[in-house]
C-alpha cells in the first residue's frame, strides 16, 4: 500500500491533462444516471480499498469543520467550543476552521482515528466520489486523486465507463 501512496501525486500529474478534459467534457454534458454511476464505482473501488491500511489523507490533508462539527466534537471532549478551537484548530486563507498541523492530530499510529464517531462531515463524505451532481466538484477530486488511491481508481473505471 505505501509503494502506492508514493507513487500517487506522479500519477495523478501524469494523468491531470487527461483528467481536466475529461472533467470539463463531464460538466458540459453529464450523463443521465451519473449519481448511480458514482455510486456504484464508489462501492466496487472501497470493497477493494482498505482505509485503515491508507489513512492517507488524515496523514497529509486536515478537513474543514463546520460549526456544527466544532459543537459536536467539543461536547464530545467536555470541553467549551472556543477551547476547541483555540486547541486545535486555526482559520485560513478561506475563512475557514481547519487543523493547526497535519497530519490529523486524532490519528493513531494504528491509523484509527480517535474522533471516529464524532468526525468532521468531511472526513465522513471524503473523498466525496459518491456525492450527488458529482460533476460539480471535479477541482477538489482533481485534488484528491493525488492523495486517495481509491479516488484515483474511481476516476480510472469512470474515464473508461463514461465516452464522450
Amino acid at each position: 500500500m505505501q509503494d502506492i501512496i508514493n507513487n500517487l501525486p506522479k500519477l495523478a500529474k501524469d494523468k491531470h491533462k487527461e483528467n481536466k478534459t475529461f472533467f470539463t467534457k463531464l460538466k458540459k454534458k453529464p450523463p443521465k444516471q451519473l449519481d448511480y454511476i458514482m455510486q456504484e464505482l464508489h462501492d466496487d473501488a472501497f470493497e477493494k480499498t482498505d482505509c485503515l491500511e491508507c489513512a492517507n489523507c488524515c496523514k497529509t490533508t486536515g478537513p474543514l469543520f463546520t460549526d456544527k462539527d466544532v459543537a459536536r466534537i467539543s461536547k464530545h471532549f467536555k470541553m467549551k467550543q472556543q477551547q476547541f478551537i483555540d486547541q486545535f484548530l486555526r482559520i485560513d486563507e478561506d475563512n475557514d476552521y481547519v487543523l493547526q498541523s497535519v497530519p490529523c492530530t486524532f490519528l493513531g499510529a494504528d491509523n484509527y482515528c480517535s474522533i471516529y464517531d464524532v468526525r468532521p462531515k468531511a472526513c465522513r463524505e471524503f473523498p466525496h466520489t459518491d456525492r450527488k451532481k458529482f460533476q460539480q466538484i471535479s477541482n477538489l477530486t482533481m485534488k484528491n486523486v493525488a492523495i486517495c488511491p481509491a479516488a484515483f481508481n474511481i476516476v480510472e473505471a469512470m474515464k473508461a465507463r463514461i465516452k464522450f
